[in-house]
């Protein structure tokens, strides 16, 4: 039943997504340059939000837009109705639908819908992960410098030694390809699916790697926090690989140098 709830959200929200893509709506910034809100946000997030709540009336609801949902419940849904919006607001069709589901803490479901592109991915903890109903797995690259690696810079941050700048400098210029989609739940589903390597980001919030977290980890890949601790999507860094790259680049991202 809960996988079922899962699938009609993320569906639901996709449909909201599909119908304003290209079309004409409002849109609004929040803090921070460019860090845009569209009417298809909010109508996504009231599709999806309405059907957890009719299922599940007393889970706990995390949403970029609303917020939280407070109750008492060992369920938390964690919803980002559009991940990608100012891709969405440009008519860039790398956006989604992302939602995943903890339980005491653990996710135990995630679900990523890029209607746009035909790509729903989904993972159930212990289960594995799944590309439109076929099973993904991450590459199997063993070295950093051969790899192709994707990221994303914040919004807002500061100048820090060693930031998302930096660290994208530092591989760039020993000509390691990094890509930038504007989509943190497609680029972590993409290394699931094994098209990246790796991913990495300094500043996300919950809803952007809830579901996409699992969806590596069920496909056999790693995530951690920037110090190789356990990743939870409560906290910013994050660092996503097939596992065998990992702590080459977590070296890199630490402020080390890329061994060649």
């Amino acid at each position: 039943m809960l996988k079922t709830t899962l699938l009609n959200a993320v569906q639901a929200g996709a449909a909201q997504l599909q119908h304003y893509f290209n079309g004409e709506f409002k849109i609004s910034n929040k803090e921070g340059m460019n860090n845009l809100v569209t009417e298809a946000d909010h109508a996504a997030e009231k599709a999806i939000i309405d059907i957890i709540q009719k299922d599940y009336p007393d889970h706990f609801i995390l949403s970029e837009e609303t917020g939280e949902i407070k109750t008492d419940s060992e369920y938390k849904w964690i919803i980002d109705p559009i991940d990608g919006t100012v891709n969405f607001a440009n008519g860039i069709p790398l956006c989604c639908v992302s939602i995943g589901l903890e339980k005491d803490g653990e996710m135990i479901l995630g679900a990523v819908y890029a209607p746009l592109l035909n790509e729903l991915y989904f993972a159930q903890k212990g289960f594995g992960a799944s590309l439109n109903d076929k099973k993904i797995s991450v590459s199997s690259k063993t070295e950093l410098i051969k790899s192709c690696l994707v990221t994303g810079f914040p919004y807002t941050y500061l100048d820090a030694p060693n930031g998302p700048l930096q660290v994208f400098e530092k591989l760039i210029r020993k000509g390691i390809p990094v890509r930038r989609l504007g989509s943190a739940a497609i680029d972590l589903c993409w290394v699931a699916a094994g098209r990246f390597d790796g991913f990495y980001e300094h500043k996300l919030q919950a809803w952007d790697s809830a579901a996409g977290f699992l969806i590596i980890e069920e496909a056999g890949g790693k995530v951690t926090d920037f110090e190789g601790n356990h990743f939870s999507p409560h906290q910013p860094h994050i660092l996503a690989t097939n596992g065998k790259i990992h702590d080459e680049l977590r070296a890199v991202v630490n402020g080390g140098e890329v061994i060649i």
